[in-house]
């Protein structure tokens, strides 16, 4: 059981550190808990209560470099995402999750391209932004019903919205941060009262998850802007590839 618990940890420690760069931490959480002897459904909960405080502590931490996107206010992206978070939990509650597991790899190619393209090929400055005030709303609602249906990947899908309405990578990092916490609260709510969390290891990836995010947050506001975009593509292309070669 110890040595469960210690690579619960670690998993947790990555997770954070991915969280608070990129996203797509759960999918570290998920198998390391499935290992562990939980089913699918206990190892889901248990990894969406235990990494919730890390969000929420990562979106703190960075609360410097939080911003709004375009026009549109950093209140305004919260509202939407509180909204479109619960949206998307009703769809959960009403349809089968088989339709969007099915999308999920292909949302987060197609949003790590979309970043690498804006990070490296696209020429230009301000002039070169693809979303305005109402494309960052749109953009900002429809990764939130995402976020509250299924969650995976969330993370960059809102780093590439949010770069293609113009912020800097590192507001980009910040505000996601903040905003994945925003999203996932409805959920812990419901979640936290289940019997399907197992306690123990939800404490100790916790704990790893609240380390992790305060590293990957240090990592945010000092590594170098093309390492850090470097880094944040790499994830994501890992990601993808993990979540093709994943059993649906």
């Amino acid at each position: 059981m110890t040595i469960y618990l210690l690579f619960i940890f670690l998993a947790g420690l990555w997770a954070g550190v991915q969280n608070a760069l990129a996203g797509g931490g759960s999918f570290v959480t998920l198998p390391v808990l499935m290992l562990s002897g939980m089913s699918p459904l206990a190892a889901n909960i248990t990894s969406t209560v235990a990494l919730f405080p890390g969000q929420i502590t990562s979106g703190y931490a960075g609360r410097k470099l939080v911003t709004g996107a375009d026009q549109l206010s950093f209140k305004a992206l919260f509202i939407i995402s509180i909204v479109g978070g619960a949206l998307g939990g009703l769809l959960l509650l009403n349809t089968p999750g088989s339709v969007f597991a099915r999308l999920v790899p292909w949302l987060v190619l197609f949003a790590t391209v979309l970043f690498a393209w804006g990070s490296f090929f696209r020429q230009g400055g301000d002039a070169s932004r693809h979303l305005g005030t109402s494309g960052a709303a749109i953009a900002q609602f429809m990764i939130s019903v995402y976020g509250g249906y299924f969650g995976g990947g969330i993370g960059i899908l809102m780093i590439a919205a949010l770069t293609m309405a113009g912020l800097p990578t590192r507001n980009a990092g910040a505000t996601k941060n903040a905003l994945s916490g925003v999203m996932n609260a409805s959920a812990v709510a419901l979640f936290v009262m289940s019997p399907e969390v197992h306690w123990a290891a939800c404490l100790v990836l916790g704990c790893g998850a609240l380390l992790g995010g305060l590293a990957g947050n240090w990592a945010l506001h000092r590594v170098n802007e093309r390492w850090l975009r470097i880094a944040i593509v790499a994830i994501g292309f890992s990601l993808t590839l993990g979540l093709f070669l994943r059993p649906l």
